[in-house]
């Protein structure tokens, strides 16, 4: 049998057992059982011990005298890692083994947004890379903006089923706008699987569970998310589908909302000279972000110059052309699949606005302060 031929893990493997080297059983069993709490399950040869294999918290150890491994690192996941280790964030075994008490549900962190001028072109071919299920990602936001947020180009070319697994992420905000193309999706206490079509958006609260089903050919969507570094987990013991449908339900104050392009209504924009359609996704999220879809109306006119107070302002260019004029800096000409972040206190205008232009806008918190003023 070779290494490509597949086997049924099922039928083929009865259990696993992660090597660790020791030299002395006799002062490495004690500190594995009594003070980190594995089970021993088997000890041999029984008149002069080499191999111990113990079990626990989810993991097999096999403790085997003259092993050639290094002692490495065991990860424990605790409800209070202080507590377990009298004080210590780091234990060591006997036999070397680093030990690191680490929360088993760490808190997710903010970091405080670092306010930046940001422009990303697509035209400035930013290498794609392939991220989780074999997907596409172009990266909007290079610095992140100290690592508050995360805005994703991400595209699947060929069509048809996608490698994804039940799963949910331990995330602030997070927003998939399709941008072409069409795609299915599964949530939890959300019904029956449904199509997210061009123009469509969907927020997906902190922990709500979810699938990628299927997708068309030339699937591009615009995925936002709150940290930039946020933990996606597996989940094992649901399917989708679940059994309950419950729209209303919140997660971590947050609902589930699917906004339909086809059902939108229209209204002036804060910028004079534009058109939006509000997604809902700031009432849905209790005011911690807002989705707009703004396009050019002006008929000629120019928007004004403007500045705003809210925390975190992207937007990305799905139709149409313009050119971001900002304070003190130099005017760029953007086009369809160009990003821009705009800094709270920055004068901008919007100018060369084409009669297509069609703009996508998040804002961390939801409502955005927006000043007009007379010149840059």
């Amino acid at each position: 049998m070779n290494e490509t031929q597949k086997v049924d893990p099922s039928t083929a493997i009865v259990a696993a057992e992660i090597r660790l080297p020791t030299t002395d059983l006799k002062e490495d069993l004690p500190f594995f059982t009594k003070r980190l709490g594995f089970r021993l399950d088997s000890i041999f040869p029984a008149d002069d011990p080499a191999i111990a294999v113990l079990s626990g918290h989810g993991v097999c150890i096999r403790l085997e005298r003259g092993a050639s491994e290094a002692p490495g690192t065991l990860r424990l996941l605790c409800e209070d890692p202080e507590a377990f280790g009298g004080g210590a964030r780091e234990l060591t075994a006997p036999n070397g083994t680093r030990v690191e008490l680490v929360d088993a549900e760490p808190p997710m962190v903010m970091p405080q947004t670092q306010h930046a001028f940001v422009v990303r072109r697509l035209k400035d071919k930013t290498p794609w890379v392939i991220g989780r299920a074999g997907m596409q990602y172009r990266d909007l936001i290079p610095d992140r903006l100290g690592g508050s947020i995360i805005a994703s180009h991400i595209r699947i070319p060929d069509g048809g089923p996608v490698p994804d697994m039940v799963h949910y992420h331990t995330i602030g905000f997070q927003l998939i706008f399709c941008y072409n193309g069409w795609v299915r999706l599964v949530y939890e206490d959300q019904g029956p699987p449904f199509i997210l079509k061009a123009g469509d958006c969907v927020i997906q609260p902190p922990e709500i569970r979810h699938r990628v089903l299927e997708a068309s050919d030339n699937l591009q969507v615009i995925e936002i998310g709150v940290p930039a570094e946020h933990v996606t987990t597996i989940e094992h013991d649901m399917d989708l589908p679940n059994g309950t449908v419950n729209p209303e339900r919140e997660f971590q104050g947050q609902r589930f909302c699917h906004h339909k392009a086809a059902e939108a209504t229209w209204a002036p924009w804060r910028l004079a000279g534009f058109e939006a359609r509000n997604t809902g996704i700031a009432e849905a999220t209790k005011g911690v972000a807002g989705v707009e879809v703004a396009k050019f109306k002006g008929n000629g006119a120019e928007p004004p110059v403007t500045s705003h107070g809210t925390d975190i302002l992207f937007s990305f260019v799905m139709n149409g052309t313009m050119t971001l004029v900002g304070e003190g800096r130099e005017p760029h000409d953007l086009t369809a699949g160009d990003a821009f972040v705009i800094p709270p206190g920055m004068k901008t205008a919007y100018r060369n606005c084409s009669d297509d232009l069609e703009l996508l806008e998040a804002s961390l918190p939801g409502a955005v302060d927006t000043q007009v003023h007379d010149q840059i």
